[in-house]
């Protein structure tokens, strides 16, 4: 990474999208498709 890049509100924007489970950027990220319906379930499990 290089020190004086500066990110975009767009780069900033699609990592906080990647770490959360309610977007489907997350899920893409992860090689899903699209947010799944029992999304919060997996959440739940994966925590465990």
């Amino acid at each position: 990474m290089k020190e004086n890049y500066l990110y975009s509100q767009d780069d900033l924007d699609n990592h906080a999208d990647q770490l959360n489970p309610n977007n489907d950027a997350y899920w893409q990220s992860r090689g899903e498709d699209e947010r799944p319906d029992d999304w919060d379930n997996q959440i739940e499990s994966d925590e465990d």
